[in-house]
Formats: structure tokens, C-alpha cells, sequence
């Protein structure tokens, strides 16, 4: 077993979408949602990328990412920080690009980039420390999806 656990790789194959900070050249951070993103084994992480010219850019430069994902609905996810190698070609591109279509991926991918993953950690809610259930927490969140549904129904 790797560093990405059975539960890690649950919740990053559940959520797909994932946000991915970057460091721009000016020392700025840059923060862009990931809709492909999976687990490639038990150490590493991988997305595609289809429009992500900045986020590509700056791992060029600086291949320190951090990626985070969380279940919207129970408020529970991980962070993961690593090591990112962008891949345009050769057998590791073309094996990547096969994920991505397996995965239903219909879009032109420019590049694949890997992440080693080198720490991760639990991200929990702070409504969890005041004693509430995951239940509590779903009931929540399923309730303000359900409302939020019907406002755009009845526009």
C-alpha cells in the first residue's frame, strides 16, 4: 500500500472534481478546478489537461502542487501535496491519455500531468467539532442542494 489509501482513492474517484493550487512566477498563488482528476496507483495522482495553460505553466516552473478534494455533501475530503511531472509525449502521455478516454474524457488533453504524492491529509468540516453527526451533516446538505434545485426550477 502506498501513500493513498483505500478511503483517499474512494473519495478522489467518487468527487472527480478537485482544486489544484499552483505557484505563479510572481510568487502569487493560482487556484483551478480539475475535472479529470483520479488516482493513477497507490502514490500517485493524475489529471489532464484540457484548457489549464496557467496551472501547466507554472508547474514548469515550480512543480510543487497541492490538490484538494472534498465531498461537498458530507464536508470530508483530503489535501494532498506533491511533486507534479507534466507529460506531452511518449508511453507514460499516450498510457495517460488511454485513462482519460476510458474515463469518458472526450476533449482534446494537450497534456497529462502525474502527481507523486508525498504527504496527505484528512480535510473534515469544523461542523463536525461541535458534535454533529454525518448524518446531521448529509440531512444539511442534501436539503440545501434540494433547495437550491428548485430556485433554478422555478426561474
Amino acid at each position: 500500500m502506498g501513500i493513498l489509501s483505500r478511503d483517499m482513492q474512494r473519495v478522489v474517484d467518487e468527487q472527480r472534481l478537485a482544486f489544484v493550487a499552483t505557484v505563479c512566477a510572481d510568487g502569487s498563488p493560482n487556484l483551478s478546478p480539475k475535472g479529470t482528476t483520479a488516482v493513477w496507483d497507490d502514490d500517485h495522482l493524475i489529471f489532464a489537461d484540457v484548457c489549464s495553460p496557467q496551472t501547466v505553466e507554472n508547474l514548469k516552473a515550480n512543480p510543487s502542487i497541492e490538490i484538494n478534494i472534498v465531498d461537498p455533501i458530507l464536508r470530508k475530503g483530503y489535501r494532498f501535496k506533491g511533486r507534479a511531472k507534466i507529460l506531452n509525449d511518449g508511453q507514460k502521455f499516450e498510457d495517460g491519455v488511454a485513462f482519460m478516454r476510458k474515463r469518458g474524457s472526450k476533449s482534446e488533453i494537450k497534456n497529462i500531468v502525474l502527481i507523486e504524492v508525498i504527504t496527505a491529509a484528512p480535510l473534515v468540516s469544523p461542523a463536525y467539532d461541535l458534535g454533529r453527526t454525518e448524518t446531521d451533516i448529509v440531512q444539511q446538505w442534501e436539503n440545501h442542494f434540494a433547495q437550491l434545485r428548485a430556485k433554478r426550477q422555478a426561474q
